[in-house]
C-alpha cells in the first residue's frame, strides 16, 4: 500500500531513497488517472498528480479498479512490485503483471491445496491432523484462523505433488469428517450456490440479528440469481409478525431470540417466497441487549423447507462483528448439511 496521493503515502519516495534513484514524472500516467476520473464524471484533484511520479528506470503497472498505478523496478537478480492496499485493486494486478514476470524466478512447480473447515476451533483441528500431516515431510502445512472457520494450507514442490495433496487432503477430510466442506478452497457461500444449482433448487432467508449478511454472502457469488429468491431483513418484532408470520404469542411467550422465533421466522419467509428451502437467524450481537438468561452471544438459526425442520443454540463468541459473522456461517452451514445428509 501507500501508493495513494496523500501525504501520508510515503511508498514511492521510500522506495527511490533505498535505491538511490530519484523520481521520474511520468506525463502519460497523469493522463490515465485524469481519464479514470472522468469516467466517472468527476475533476480530478491535483494531489492525484503525486501518483504519476515513479522511480528512474521503474515500470508502471495498470490499475483497472482504482487510481493508482503500480509500480515494478527489475534489478538484476531482484525483482520489487508496490501495489495499491485495496484487495480488489491489488488482486487482479498481481494476477495480470506480476505473476508473469515471476515465471523466469521459478525454481520448480509449487503444488498448492487449501481444506476449509467449519464448526471447529483452530487447536481442535491441528489435534486430530497433526498425526497425518507430520507424516508427509516435503509438505508445508499452515492452519489459520479467520472470523468464520479454519483454513488448512498445503504445499509441495515435490514432482508428483498433486497427487500427495490430494492423498492428504482426503486423510484429513476422513478425520475431521462432515466439519471440512471445502477441498478446493472454495468459500461457503461457493459451496452453498453449487450445491443448489446442481439440484436445481431455490433458497430464501430471514434474518434479525444478521441484518442481512446472509443475503449478502449469498449474492456476492456470480449466478446466484439462479438459487436466492431473496429475504427479509427484520430487526423489530413488529416486522417479524407482519411479514414473516411470527406469532404474537410466541414472540411474547419465548421472546425474538428463541428457538419458537426463529422457526417460524424460516417459516415464514419459506411460505412467502415458495423457495425449496429457507433459512433464518436471530439472536443478540451485543454489546448490548444481554441477559443472565440469554448473554451476549445466544443465537438461534433454523431451517424449513424439502426436508426435515431443525432449529439450533448457539452460544457464539467474540464481538458484535464476529458473532454476526460466525452466525452467518452457521446458518449456512446448517443448510450446508440438511441437504448433503440427503
Amino acid at each position: 500500500g501507500g501508493l495513494g496521493p496523500t501525504e501520508d503515502d510515503i511508498t514511492r519516495e521510500s522506495l527511490a531513497n533505498a535505491l538511490g534513484r530519484p523520481l521520474v514524472y511520468k506525463p502519460e500516467l497523469e493522463d490515465e488517472i485524469r481519464s479514470r476520473f472522468s469516467q466517472y464524471g468527476r475533476q480530478m484533484p491535483e494531489i492525484n498528480k503525486r501518483q504519476a511520479w515513479i522511480p528512474e528506470g521503474a515500470e508502471s503497472m495498470k490499475n483497472p479498479n482504482g487510481s493508482a498505478p503500480g509500480i515494478l523496478i527489475e534489478t538484476g537478480e531482484s525483482l520489487i512490485a508496490a501495489f495499491p492496499g485495496p484487495p480488489r485493486e491489488l488482486k487482479p494486478m498481481f494476477a495480470d503483471f506480476l505473476s508473469p514476470r515471476l515465471e523466469k524466478f521459478r525454481r520448480g512447480e509449487i503444488f498448492r491445496r487449501c481444506l476449509r473447515v467449519t464448526g471447529m476451533g483452530e487447536s481442535a483441528v491441528d489435534e486430530k491432523i497433526a498425526g497425518i500431516y507430520q507424516r508427509y515431510s516435503d509438505v508445508s502445512v499452515t492452519i489459520l484462523f479467520n472470523r468464520v472457520d479454519i483454513e488448512i494450507h498445503l504445499s509441495t514442490q515435490i514432482t508428483n505433488g498433486a497427487a500427495i495433496l490430494s492423498e492428504l487432503s482426503e486423510e484429513i477430510k476422513n478425520a475431521l469428517g462432515v466439519a471440512v466442506y471445502s477441498l478446493d478452497g472454495r468459500t461457503m457461500e461457493e459451496v452453498i450456490g453449487g450445491l443448489l444449482t446442481e439440484r436445481n433448487e431455490t433458497l430464501s432467508v430471514a434474518e434479525s440479528c444478521t441484518g442481512g449478511l446472509v443475503g449478502m454472502r449469498l449474492t456476492s457469488i456470480a449466478g446466484s440469481s439462479r438459487y436466492f429468491i431473496g429475504g427479509v431483513v427484520a430487526y423489530s418484532n413488529e416486522i417479524k409478525n407482519s411479514q414473516l408470520g411470527v406469532k404474537q404469542d410466541t414472540l411474547a411467550k419465548y421472546g425474538a431470540v428463541s428457538e419458537q422465533a426463529a422457526l417460524e421466522m424460516a417459516e415464514g419467509v419459506l411460505s412467502r417466497f415458495g423457495t425449496d428451502h429457507a433459512i433464518s437467524v436471530t439472536g443478540i450481537a451485543g454489546p448490548d441487549g444481554g441477559t443472565s438468561e440469554k448473554p451476549v452471544g445466544t443465537v438461534f438459526i433454523a431451517y424449513a423447507g424439502k426436508y426435515p425442520k431443525s432449529v439450533k443454540h448457539l452460544k457464539v463468541p467474540g464481538d458484535r462483528e464476529l458473532i454476526r459473522w460466525r452466525s452467518s456461517q452457521a446458518v449456512l452451514e446448517l443448510l450446508r448439511r440438511q441437504i448433503i445428509k440427503q
